[in-house]
This record gives C-alpha cells, sequence and structure tokens, in this order.
C-alpha cells in the first residue's frame, strides 16, 4: 500500500459496465431459439437484455431458475413443432445462457481489476454516492454500480441528501484526497480546503470547453469532432479549477451519447489512475483555464429534448444521437409524445414543409427538414414499448401518420 498517501474519498466514482453474454444460444439443429414474452417475440439475446433490464444482474438467474420450473418459457408458432422434438435442447439452450451469466458474474473485467487495484494501493475508505432513488418490479432498491462495487469491496457508503448540510462525516475521516466524477451537487469549501492532496474531478470534456453537468450531450449535439476528459482541482465555481491533465477521443459521426460515454468512462478511469501518482509526488501539471475560451455544458432541460424539424437534418441528427438514449429525444404526433433514439440521414431533399411525415417505411418514418428527409428509425410512442420503425408498422395504420405534422 502506498505509505504516502493514507485515505482516499471518492465521491460516484466511474460506472461499470457488464457486457453481453457473448454468442446467442442456439439449438443443436443450428436454429437460434426465438422466446416469446409479455407478448413479445424475440431471440435469446434480446430476451437476455429484457431480464437484465428489468431485473437486474443478480435477478437474472433467478428469473431463469422460476422460467424453467414454471415452463413459461414459450415459442413462436414457426418454431413450435421443431422445439416440441427437441425440448431437451430446449431445456440444454436455458441451462446453456443460465451458465454463462454465472461465469460473467464471477469473472472479473479488466475494469474491476484496475479499479480493485486502485482501492487496494491507495486505501480508499469512503464512497458518497447520491440517495437510492429507483426499484426493480420486485420492488427490491436499485444500487447505483458506484455503491455496488464500494458494497463488494467492503467500503463504507455515506449517501447524505445535501453534502452541504451533512459535510462533518466526510471530515471525520480525515481524507487525504478526494475524487469525484459526476456527483451531481456541490461540494461545499469546507470539504474542498480539507484534503492534503486537494479535492480533484474528473470532468468529461477538454475544459475550458463545456463547463457544466451535461457536456458530452452538448459536443455530439454541438456536431464536436473530439471530446475527452479533464481531471482537474475543484474550487468554488463550478469546473473552473486548474487543469492537471486531459486526453481526448475522436466523437464520430455515428457514435451516439451511448457509446461515447462508455468510451470516455474507460479513458476517465485510466487517465485518473495514471494522474494520481503525479499528484501524490508534486510532479503534476496545474494550468489555469483561459476564460476567453469558456463554453458550457448544462444540464438538459425538457424544452432541449424536443426536435425542432425546423433545423436542419444533421443538426436534428445531432441531437438525436445526442440525447440517446437518455433522456430521448422526442416530437409529438396525433396528440402523443414519441421518443426517438436513432436516425439516418437520407440523400432525398424535403419535399413538404419541416415536420411533416413523407412516408413510413421498414427502413424509418421518412420526416421532412429544413434541407433533406431524416429517417426515424429506432423509436417509443407514448404508451407503446420502444422497437425498430419496421416493428412499428406491424401494429398501425399508415394512413393515420403520412401526412401528419411533428409537433
Amino acid at each position: 500500500m502506498n505509505k504516502t498517501i493514507k485515505k482516499v474519498i471518492c465521491l460516484s466514482l466511474l460506472t461499470l459496465t457488464m457486457t453481453g453474454c457473448g454468442n446467442v444460444p442456439k439449438l443443436k439443429d443450428g436454429t437460434e431459439l426465438i422466446v416469446e414474452m409479455d407478448g413479445l417475440k424475440m431471440t435469446t439475446e434480446e430476451f437476455y437484455q429484457k431480464l437484465k433490464d428489468t431485473y437486474g444482474t443478480y435477478s437474472l438467474i433467478n428469473s431463469i431458475d422460476d422460467l424453467l420450473l414454471n415452463n413459461v418459457y414459450k415459442t413462436t408458432d414457426e418454431m413450435k413443432e421443431k422445439i416440441e422434438k427437441q425440448i431437451t435442447d430446449q431445456f440444454d439452450v436455458l441451462n446453456g445462457l443460465k451458465e454463462q451469466i454465472i461465469k460473467l458474474e464471477n469473472k472479473k473485467t479488466k475494469q474491476e481489476q484496475d479499479i480493485e487495484e486502485l482501492i487496494n494501493k491507495y486505501n480508499v475508505i469512503m464512497v458518497v454516492s447520491q440517495p437510492d432513488k429507483g426499484k426493480d418490479r420486485k420492488g427490491n432498491i436499485i444500487y447505483s454500480p458506484c455503491k455496488e462495487l464500494a458494497l463488494k469491496n467492503n467500503i463504507e457508503v455515506f449517501q447524505p441528501i445535501k453534502i452541504k448540510e451533512e459535510y462533518q462525516k466526510v471530515l471525520d475521516t480525515k481524507p487525504d484526497i478526494i475524487v469525484t466524477a459526476a456527483y451531481g451537487q456541490i461540494i461545499p469549501s469546507v470539504i474542498l480546503d480539507y484534503p492534503k492532496y486537494g479535492c480533484i474531478n474528473v470532468h468529461g470534456s477538454l475544459l475550458p470547453k463545456l463547463r457544466g453537468g451535461a457536456p458530452v450531450h452538448h459536443a455530439i449535439i454541438n456536431g464536436d469532432k473530439v471530446a475527452g476528459v479533464t481531471i482537474m482541482y475543484m474550487d468554488k465555481r463550478m469546473d473552473a479549477g486548474d487543469i492537471i491533465s486531459q486526453r481526448a477521443i475522436p466523437l464520430t459521426i455515428d457514435m451516439n451519447l451511448d457509446i461515447a460515454y462508455e468510451k470516455l468512462a474507460i479513458i476517465g478511469r485510466d487517465l485518473l489512475i495514471e494522474t494520481i501518482p503525479s499528484i501524490i509526488n508534486g510532479t503534476n501539471n496545474r494550468i489555469h483555464q483561459n476564460e476567453n475560451e469558456v463554453t458550457f455544458g448544462y444540464n438538459i432541460t425538457k424544452e432541449e429534448e424536443k426536435i425542432n424539424f425546423d433545423d436542419t437534418s444533421m443538426n436534428v441528427y445531432n441531437k438525436i444521437r445526442g440525447l440517446s438514449s437518455v433522456p430521448g429525444a422526442y416530437a409529438i404526433i396525433n396528440n402523443k409524445r414519441m421518443k426517438v433514439y436513432s436516425s439516418t440521414i437520407s440523400d432525398i431533399k424535403s419535399k413538404n414543409l419541416p415536420g411533416v411525415i413523407e412516408d413510413i417505411r421498414n427502413d424509418g418514418i421518412y420526416v421532412n427538414t429544413k434541407d433533406y428527409i431524416i429517417k426515424l428509425t429506432d423509436i417509443k410512442l407514448e404508451g407503446k414499448k420502444r422497437c425498430l420503425v419496421k416493428d412499428f408498422i406491424n401494429g398501425i395504420k399508415k394512413e393515420e401518420y403520412i401526412g401528419e405534422v411533428f409537433e
């Protein structure tokens, strides 16, 4: 253990992402298993993701056990005869899926290994996280990945409603350094001034550009070609402290918010691990931000989530990918809110007023913009489940939408 630094507190440490389950399970004849759940037909890969989204990682195995025991796992009509002849194979597939999940649960990712090494090296004594908010369908409290990691490593978790009023518990731990990442609350000066090596923040932009709570959203919406991470000292002003280190990544035109977050989380983790030793031994950079170059990326408002089809197709496209998948861009059609998670720009020039639905095909809802038609491909209509447009059109009458105008 590092002898110089004794105690570290991490506030909302970078989250971990569990990977998918690899190859899609198939029957012995090579046919992919199709299942029916909640009236929807889906592949086993989609079913796995649905379980993961619905129940959370730790309930997956129990959920599959319930399906095996209660025999509520049904196939489509097209495969019924084949499955009935190979009922053993069906259960083999389910058990195989269960075994894959168990392996995933027990296998440490490179991220987990690196963070656990950081925890062991620097004696992380407390994780401060936002209060628990959500519950799953069974009523169990959903912990943040940050809290789960802390509990797994026997680190004390503190979840104050307002850190500016409940800071004494943090000071009582006598931290040498405090690291924050997307904590979401203003840290009071009494905490900022306490640690020997300061309070440092992992910020999702190349400061001084895009100070604020939603820098990655705004970078994509703005059409920026580059994004990045900054390790910085914290001060009383938002994201205005001295820069210690930075690392950039390209923002490609096909990259949405989820993909960018995943890449920046890894970059931020690696940069933090590389930077901390220089902070401790006093060799780190300390660069003042140029106030003339400051821009802001404030939290996205409800009004900013709405798609403006009066804009260019590129700007509409950038807004959709910059808000996908949370909070999600939306527009109103037939008095219902439609969230849009992905789109493509066509080479067809707009023929009608912006917002008018020109056509609906398997590859998307064709909508006029200021210049070119944009195709909405992944949507969620109010009261319905999220789906691709090719599935959406199976349950609607096209004539009820074609010619209508998005508000």
